[in-house]
């Protein structure tokens, strides 16, 4: 087939055949390229992208630079209709509402797409029943290195007919079937062609309703799978219980360094499975083992190995039902992750009266972005240590207090924090009790130049703060030039008139010109501040959502 393709490239005839092509990518290519920065494949040369194919059963080779335009246009005018434009190598039609007219259109493609690298029809639910006629052309796009079917509704067919496809694209690196239930139970359908030396690097299997048994095959895959670097298993309850074989074949992934095992239905008992194999795990970046509430004890004996995870950037434990001996445990652990940058704690209420240790310790953590804590019924005492320890934490982008009473009536606390956070981007103080001079104190610190580079910024459901308090807090809140979001909604269960403060809060609007999004749920605006309001949405050069209770 290479043979055939570089005879016919050297040919007359499609030479003006494949300027024709650039001409079109070229154009499309520029604009493409900035709604794009997050592709990985690249490719400056775009004669590359689309050619005549080789001789085959299936797909004819094209005879003239008549037929190649048509193709071309009839190609220009299918992404257009669904919104798209070209991207080199990539077919992007995710969340596109593809039809099943669309799909055959689709596939007509795919053979003057030789070149093909990334395609992605995810949240499509016509393509389930489908893919068949996809897998049929899989060996016209062997080069195929992305391919994304999430939430694509697959059948049992279709799950089938993509497991003996799957032959076809030796090169593929990531495979996403996350949201298809239909792939529980069948996963080995699926897998069965991945063979030793695999180059597949990404492999997503989320809410797929996998099984136990599902789960034991995919431990004894894993050691083939040696570039496998993310692995999501995430919203599969039933492989708890084969935690043992995938902990097994983890132990042959020396390049992993994505492992996450959200709501996986995990016990104590998995804790341990897991931290013996840790040490193999030496390149992990993020580990995730968040909402398995049945964790919470399991770390107290059996936490040791996480120490060994030397580069371990992201921790999250949010919601996993964490014990006071758990809290001690990671205390010795934690502290010593120098590397890491994320750690989510959120949702284990137990910590409150144990984590004092632990949140003083977290100022040997100097690379930490984000440290997210909420709702973990944090005492004055742990919330002291947290305050002092803040202090060091001059790299912290994100800091979620959002749920801690204690909060409330102590913000002063974290005067030094915030006056010397340089790098602060979200601050969340949602539901924390806070009173006016709480607020006040936000407001001072803010005014004299002090966290700049906020974008957002959550002050919700703390319902006790009087009128005088919101007034101060929005004729300063101008001085926050780089917000995005602000957020001061009122509590399901209450509603309030806005006060002469909301005039304040429109006249800061005006000086803040990034400012999107403004959160105002159940206050109440009387008639002389709507007027005020739809003045102010007059000016159409200004795209800003206020999100507010109603007009009274």
């Amino acid at each position: 087939m290479s043979q055939t393709r570089k005879k016919t490239s050297s040919e007359g005839e499609t030479k003006p055949q494949t300027s024709s092509v650039n001409k079109f990518l070229r154009g499309s290519k520029a604009e493409s390229r900035k709604e794009n920065n997050d592709l990985k494949i690249t490719d400056s040369q775009p004669s590359n992208w689309i050619q005549k194919t080789a001789p085959s059963e299936t797909a004819k080779p094209l005879s003239s630079e008549m037929e190649l335009r048509s193709s071309m246009e009839k190609y220009e005018q299918f992404l257009q209709k669904l919104g798209k434009k070209a991207v080199n190598k990539c077919l992007d039609f995710n969340n596109c509402g593809l039809t099943t007219a669309d799909m055959k259109e689709m596939v007509a493609l795919l053979p003057f797409l030789p070149d093909l690298e990334e395609l992605d029809i995810s949240w499509n639910d016509f393509v389930g029943g489908t893919l068949h006629s996809i897998t049929q052309q899989m060996h016209l796009v062997s080069k195929l290195k992305i391919l994304r079917l999430g939430s694509c509704r697959l059948t049992t067919d279709d799950v089938q007919a993509l497991g003996e496809a799957l032959e076809m694209i030796p090169e593929l690196e990531e495979l996403n079937l996350s949201w298809n239930s239909k792939v529980g139970g069948n996963l080995p359908l699926i897998l069965q062609k991945f063979q030793k030396g695999s180059k597949i690097q990404m492999l997503k299997l989320v809410d797929c309703t996998l099984t136990s048994e599902d789960g034991t095959f995919l431990g004894q895959l894993l050691p083939m799978l040696q570039s496998l670097e993310v692995l999501d298993l995430s919203i599969n309850r039933d492989i708890g219980g084969s935690l043992n074989s995938i902990a097994q074949g983890l132990k042959s992934t020396s390049n992993l360094k994505v492992l996450k095992l959200h709501s996986c239905g995990l016990s104590q008992k998995s804790v341990k499975i897991l931290d013996a194999a840790f040490r193999y795990l030496a390149e992990l970046r993020k580990l995730d083992l968040s909402c398995n509430k049945d964790l919470g004890g399991g770390f107290e004996d059996s936490s040791a190995q996480l120490v060994m995870l030397k580069h371990l950037q992201v921790l999250d434990l949010h919601q996993c039902s964490l014990t006071a001996d758990d809290v001690m445990s990671l205390t010795q652990v934690i502290p010593l992750l120098s590397n890491l940058q994320e750690l989510d704690l959120s949702a284990n209420k137990k910590m409150g009266n144990s984590s004092e240790n632990l949140l003083s310790r977290l100022r040997f953590l100097p690379a930490l972005k984000s440290l997210v804590i909420n709702n973990c019924a944090l005492e004055t005492e742990t919330f002291t240590a947290l305050a002092e320890t803040s202090v060091h934490l001059s790299a912290l982008e994100v800091f979620n207090l959002s749920w801690n009473k204690c909060v409330g009536g102590n913000l002063k606390l974290l005067l030094e924090t915030l006056k010397l956070s340089m790098s602060l981007r979200v601050l969340r103080l949602s539901s924390c009790s806070l009173v006016t001079q709480d607020v006040v104190l936000l407001a001072s610190v803010i005014q004299t130049g002090h966290l700049a580079k906020l974008r957002k910024l959550d002050l919700s459901y703390n319902d006790s703060i009087c009128d005088a308090g919101w007034t101060m807090f929005c004729q300063n809140v101008r001085f926050l030039k780089e917000l995005i979001e602000l957020d001061i909604s009122l509590r399901p269960s209450n509603f309030r008139d806005c006060g002469q403060w909301f005039r304040h809060l429109l006249c800061a609007v005006i000086k803040l010109p990034q400012i999107t999004e403004i959160g105002m749920k159940r206050w109440i605006l009387p008639a002389s501040q709507e007027e005020e309001l739809e003045c102010f949405d007059q000016d159409k050069k200004r795209s800003i959502h206020f999100d507010h209770g109603g007009f009274q």
